[in-house]
């Protein structure tokens, strides 16, 4: 295996660092303070990207984007993600599951979002259904070549800066040979519509700027052409969706991991005591060899995975769930770590470490827990043996 980057890798990682050193970083104070990403900041970073060709470069080239491969793409959200996630969204992403956009879902949803023209947020998780997606509580009835959407959704992000939303809708049962199974369906719903309501979430720990928003559905008319996939299909759009997202996370996990990380170190080089720098001490020299040796196990198995994806490797699944525990679970050993390297100037806002230690803490539990991932990793593990 070739462990080297391309020349065009290596530029494209370079390009994405300096952008996010010069645009993003001298942001994050205020972002911080203020709790808000203000839109006039948001547009202005999306059109820098934009310039230079950072927006949509995971979706294909046809499609408008710039037809990254997975190694490449994670190269440039590794470098992107060293910011705050607020600022890190301002260059657009748009989520992969439009790629399944077909006839007029393209020119109203697809093209615009690749465009920059429109944000789109992603609704799966309710109230009372997390982890347990066919759980679901909210209905998609058919009313003649219409679906009537009735229900809430939690925890969506950015769903108040956004346009539209990727809903995900339980549409009738089936029988199975374990019982009723509700069918999940995929649909496209402008956020302004009738019956549409978007409410304020939760108060939340870390990721400031970055929102969680309440969306409630109250006989909410959309087009059967805003169905994605055919009835029923909602899991498989899901599928193709949560393994690259799972890979997105352990790739601000890897991102974030690594700036704590040079932080600590630097503070270990030039911070004196007893007349010496503090990493001379063992107390503090060993466990900086212990944080280094879990960076570069996060980073070769983030990369590894990438690498497969793009081969088309028949466990990407559960590689993807692997990089995402042991990247977001790294991330919280090395930013409390690299806290107690800086000791007081550590939990002090000077330093970004306290913003990368409470930030740290939802990347085991957004996009599958880590539990979740274990029970992935373990049932791919004991398949092929008949358990």
């Amino acid at each position: 295996m070739d462990f080297a980057l391309s020349e065009e890798q290596q530029m494209l990682h370079d390009t994405a660092r300096a952008f996010c050193d010069k645009e993003l970083f001298p942001h994050e104070a205020q972002v911080e303070k203020t709790g808000e990403l203000p839109r006039e900041m948001e547009m202005e970073i999306r059109a820098k990207a934009m310039e230079i060709g950072l927006h949509a470069c995971n979706f294909p080239e046809e499609m408008g984007g710039a037809g990254l491969d997975c190694v490449s793409f994670t190269l440039v959200e590794k470098a992107l993600s060293r910011a705050s996630l607020a600022l890190a969204e301002c260059v657009r992403r748009p989520n992969n599951i439009l790629e399944a956009c077909t006839d007029e879902q393209i020119s109203h949803f697809r093209d615009p979002a690749l465009a920059g023209e429109k944000r789109e947020c992603v609704a799966m998780t309710e109230p009372d259904a997390g982890s347990d997606l066919r759980g679901m509580k909210t209905t998609a009835r058919r009313d003649g070549d219409d679906w009537i959407i009735n229900g809430t959704k939690h925890f969506i992000s950015n769903a108040r800066i956004s346009d539209f939303v990727i809903l995900f809708a339980a549409t009738g049962e089936e029988e199975t040979a374990k019982g009723p199974r509700r069918r999940i369906s995929c649909f496209l719903v402008d956020l302004d519509g009738p019956g549409v309501e978007v409410a304020p979430g939760y108060e939340h720990m870390g990721h400031r700027g970055f929102y969680n928003d309440i969306i409630r559905f109250d006989d909410a008319r959309v087009g059967g052409w805003q169905m994605v996939g055919a009835e029923g299909e909602g899991f498989d759009v899901v599928n193709t969706w949560l393994g690259p997202g799972r890979l997105t996370v352990a790739a601000v996990c890897q991102a974030r991991a690594e700036r704590a990380f040079e932080v600590a170190l630097d503070y270990a080089a030039t911070r004196k005591q007893f007349g010496q720098p503090i990493g001379k001490f063992q107390g503090i020299s060993f466990p900086l060899a212990d944080m280094a040796m879990d960076i570069r196990l996060g980073d070769l198995l983030l990369m590894n995975t990438a690498w497969k994806i793009d081969r088309g490797s028949p466990t990407a699944a559960e590689d993807c769930a692997m990089a995402k525990v042991w990247c977001s679970e790294m991330l919280g050993r090395v930013a409390d770590q690299a806290i107690q390297t800086c000791g007081g100037m550590g939990v002090m806002a000077d330093l970004p470490l306290e913003r990368i230690y409470r930030d740290a803490r939802v990347e085991r539990i957004w996009e599958g827990t880590s539990e979740i991932q274990r029970h992935i990793i373990s049932r791919q593990l004991l398949r092929p043996l008949g358990a």
